[in-house]
């Protein structure tokens, strides 16, 4: 065993270098007996810190018949109406990459892929992944791509990275150079509280590293756990508030939302389904995880204020207390804060739906994106709809739509069922 300083590792392995505009709480210093073996994995794992590489002429080689793979990341509308959607390709392992896609004429049409984060390099010892993330639109109008990369699945550290677009319904939009936020991923949108400040919903496995990362970077251990995230100077900086941690957690894919009462409201995957805390005192502390009354599968699910103060939640099952898998996707409506649901419009009924994300437009139309049968269909879906949609169980509005296609890759083998 090899005695080291953990402060000295990070910093041989360029901790500090991507992280020079994030306030966070350094892990103490403390030395920690590393072996050889963990020390060569975390030598491999300072990969993921170099900056990512935007494709921004990703044709033909990440064309549509080159794709063999989909899963839901996030889909946002900018203030000129333009769609964005992005979308995993590769696999849900650590061949993972980023697929972007617009459309101009409210979802009925999507282009050929636009952006695509693929940092893999034949030259590195393991897969470079990119393989979690989100897309936002932040109150000044700026498009954010929020991406994880890591080697392999996760290697124990991994980081959260975020592009800004400022012309975004141009013909030919500019990102900014990727900046690193800090450790870990982010699946989910910020969001942005009543006093102004944006907080960012930041998951540092609990698990720590996968497979041959197993016992790395033990020096971040006291910050894994569903972390917040806050910035007060519009995505400038960003600082480390607090933390919750889950008994059996699987990725969190935690979100917030903001109470009435101004108190936060933390719902996180688990193993066993979501579980949920609450913090009075702006995301430092948090309360013991109980489980929620929301009977979710372990799979990915939305929530979010609405314009109308309503909150509006994404699950699978035709009930807010059941579920039978991977299947109904359906919206619920709140007007109490989540204590009670009304509605249920079934998304989609089919097997194999998941991973919902979505924003509101400003004519109050609510837009979800999701996936189906990632493998063998590899489709990203859209649904449309309203809150009478959702009070009625059913489509009411002329407009409203559902299993709408962003997606499908080309390049799959659909012998494969």
């Amino acid at each position: 065993m090899i005695r080291v300083s953990a402060k000295l590792v990070l910093l041989s392995l360029g901790f500090n270098i991507p992280c020079t505009a994030v306030k966070a709480a350094e892990p103490p210093a403390v030395t920690i007996e590393k072996s050889s073996e963990i020390l060569q994995m975390e030598q491999i794992a300072a990969a993921a810190l170099e900056t990512p590489q935007l494709n921004l002429h990703p044709l033909p080689q990440y064309g549509y018949d080159q794709l063999d793979y989909g899963m839901t990341i996030g889909i946002e509308r900018t203030p000129g109406g333009r769609l964005w959607a992005c979308w995993v390709a590769g696999g849900d392992s650590p061949q993972a990459f980023f697929v972007l896609a617009t459309s101009d004429d409210d979802g009925e049409h999507w282009s050929d892929p636009r952006m695509v984060i693929d940092t893999h390099d034949d030259k590195l010892p393991r897969a470079r992944s990119t393989l979690v993330g989100n897309l936002w639109s932040d109150p000044q109008g700026r498009l954010w791509l929020i991406f994880d990369q890591s080697i392999d699945m996760f290697d124990g550290r991994a980081g959260v990275w975020a592009t800004i677009c400022e012309n975004t319904d141009a013909e030919t939009p500019a990102w900014s150079t990727p900046r690193r936020i800090w450790h870990g991923v982010t699946l989910n949108k910020p969001t942005v509280l009543s006093d102004g400040s944006w907080m960012l919903p930041i998951s540092l496995d609990q698990r720590g590293g996968f497979g041959p990362f197993k016992g790395c970077f033990a020096e971040l251990d006291p910050f894994r756990g569903a972390n917040v995230f806050v910035s007060t100077d519009a995505g400038a900086t960003w600082e480390r508030r607090g933390m919750a941690t889950f008994p059996n957690p699987d990725w969190h894919e935690h979100m917030i939302v903001e109470r009435r009462d101004h108190s936060l409201w933390m719902l996180a995957r688990t193993a066993k389904g979501i579980m949920e805390t609450t913090s009075t005192d702006g995301g430092r502390t948090w309360t013991n995880p109980v489980d929620s009354d929301i009977k979710q599968p372990n799979a990915r699910f939305h929530i979010r204020r609405l314009a109308s103060g309503k909150l509006l939640l994404i699950k699978h099952g035709d009930k807010v207390d059941a579920n039978h898998g991977r299947v109904q996707l359906s919206a619920w409506l709140s007007d109490d804060d989540g204590k009670s649901w009304q509605g249920g419009l079934v998304l989609d009924d089919r097997k194999g739906v998941s991973y919902p994300d979505g924003f509101q437009a400003p004519d109050g139309r609510i837009y979800i994106s999701y996936d189906r049968n990632r493998s063998t269909d590899g489709e990203i879906l859209l649904a449309k709809f309203t809150e009478e949609d959702i009070l009625a169980g059913k489509l009411v509005d002329d407009h409203s739509k559902l299993q709408g296609l962003i997606s499908r890759p080309l390049g799959l083998k659909r012998d494969a069922k």
